[in-house]
């Protein structure tokens, strides 16, 4: 039941903070958010602690420590056969410390919106309604539940944008509500065509059929994709990719980042763009290995440019808030590179990358958020010299950007360079995966392009005379961060540092997982 009350807390939290006074919203939220971690934290200690136990078919070699099942719902469709959509909850070394950063971000996302005063309980209860979806998404089992969260999310972010946005609120969401949407749509498509192969959605029965030549339209044939299964890894890796996002399919994100106020900014990277990469992980590898094989150079190559392209648009942004936008395409080309490789240490880079990345964006976009409540201006080049009057925030900002960059001692750095290892054992080495030699090269490129934005950011910011926009109308000089401020930024800080220092907090349950999930998908192709 711990899984359960996962998704309850929240979920409760939101109800009670509609009956609550105005004035008591963010603490009815703060308390919630703060219930959720505990929950979230204990059952990673579970899943840390447990003898995991094999939950999926003999040739299915995922462990899982945490589960609860129980029966949904049920339907006849005649010829097709019978559906049977379970509730059925799991964790594994993948998701667990997906949900442990769900729970981190979340309850930093209610502190950064603690001076809300428009329309506090509403933007309170859509907000842990979020919270609960995304929860959802990472313990679901059953395909139709994990859809299920994936679609509810859409519309607390939707209003989230549209109501407490910038200027530009209204096209940011529509714009972000249609992307996700199309990606739901194709998604479902490929639900759709799976039930007469599995008549199931449970994560077991669909990945059975990864193993087996049926003889049906869409069962692989000897080891090998049929143009129907290239077909359905098309479709679940663009609905997927949409969520990561993955360029070309990224230009709803600048907007919807640089229209959302600062605590939606921070749950839409922190833990949104996570959506897509679990999803992937999850359900589109497992269920067409054979397919991600045969694509690994095309999937592989959207991973690299994604990389550089990303590092290069955030070059060339003038806006603090477009700047991280972009660094996070960037940032989550590692992963799909990382998953493209097939190797452990490519996998358990992308997963890894997943948390790191889930640490170091919202800490930057808190230190834009710093920037604009006290003048109103997120344009760089409004500011310089900020070291002189805010060393506490010089110095996050400097911890930010340098985890941003990959600095060795940062959690960034354990990601990428495991990635590249994956990269260039997959280039190099025959295997499942057989990756040309430019995407492991076209990543440090982008590396070096991302050293670039990151420091000439800081050099910009905080370096020289002190100065602002004389037209931002800015207290002289510039108040350093408040006692709230430092909590929140400093305990990001330290959470990317400690695992920086000491990976193996997390390695240690992230790399038997996808070890697994590695065997898994190459014990398919044979």
């Amino acid at each position: 039941m711990l899984l359960t009350l996962l998704l309850l807390i929240p979920l409760l939290a939101a109800g009670l903070v509609l009956l609550a006074p105005a004035h008591w919203a963010r603490w009815v939220a703060l308390g919630g958010a703060a219930l959720h971690l505990g929950a979230t934290a204990l059952a990673w200690w579970v899943e840390r602690a447990a003898s995991p136990f094999r939950l999926l078919t003999p040739g299915a070699a995922f462990d899982w420590s945490v589960v609860y099942r129980a029966p949904w719902f049920s339907l006849n469709l005649g010829p097709l056969g019978r559906l049977t959509v379970e509730y059925w909850l799991g964790l594994d070394g993948i998701s667990a410390p997906l949900l442990l950063l769900t729970g981190v971000v979340g309850l930093i996302g209610v502190a950064a919106a603690w001076r809300l005063t428009d329309r506090p309980r509403g933007f309170f209860s859509l907000y842990l309604l979020l919270l609960t979806a995304v929860s959802g998404c990472f313990a679901a089992v059953d395909m139709v539940l994990f859809y299920v969260f994936f679609e509810v999310m859409l519309l607390p972010m939707y209003f989230l944008i549209g109501i407490w946005g910038g200027k530009r609120r209204e096209l940011a969401s529509v714009k972000f509500f249609l992307y996700t949407l199309l990606g739901s749509l194709l998604i479902l498509l490929v639900m759709v065509a799976l039930f007469p192969v599995t008549h199931s959605y449970g994560l077991p029965a669909l990945t059975d059929f990864a193993h087996h030549s049926a003889g049906q339209w869409l069962s692989p044939v000897a080891g090998h994709p049929t143009a129907a299964r290239l077909l359905a890894f098309a479709l679940l890796l663009t609905g997927f990719a949409i969520k990561l996002p993955v360029v070309p399919l990224h230009t709803w994100l600048p907007d919807a980042h640089v229209e959302a106020p600062t605590p939606i900014s921070v749950v839409l990277a922190g833990l949104l763009l996570k959506v897509g990469a679990y999803g992937l992980l999850r359900f589109t590898w497992p269920l067409f290995p054979d397919a991600a094989r045969e694509l690994a150079p095309v999937v592989g190559g959207l991973g690299a440019v994604s990389i550089l392209y990303g590092a290069l648009c955030a070059l060339a942004q003038t806006d603090l808030k477009k700047l991280v936008a972009y660094s996070s395409v960037s940032h989550m080309g590692f992963v799909l590179l990382g998953l493209a490789t097939l190797t452990a240490e490519g996998a358990s880079g992308a997963v890894f990358q997943l948390v790191s990345h889930g640490l170091i964006s919202p800490l930057l976009f808190l230190l834009v958020g710093v920037l604009y409540e006290r003048t109103g201006s997120r344009q760089i080049a409004h500011y310089r010299g900020l070291a002189t009057p805010m060393p506490r925030f010089a110095a996050m900002a400097v911890i930010g950007f340098f985890a941003a960059l990959g600095l060795p001692g940062f959690s960034g750095f354990i990601a990428e360079i495991l990635v590249l290892l994956g990269t260039w054992h997959a280039a190099l080495t025959p295997g499942a995966a057989s990756l040309p030699l430019w995407q492991a090269i076209v990543p440090l490129a982008g590396l070096l392009v991302g050293a670039g934005y990151c420091l000439w950011t800081v050099q910009r910011l905080l370096f020289g005379a002190y100065w602002t926009q004389p037209a931002l109308n800015a207290p002289a000089p510039l108040p350093d961060l408040t006692t709230r401020e430092r909590w929140l930024l400093g305990s990001l800080s330290a959470l990317t540092l400690t695992l920086g220092i000491f990976p193996a907090l997390l390695l240690d349950g992230i790399g038997p997982a996808t070890t697994a999930w590695v065997e898994f998908c190459q014990t398919a192709l044979r």
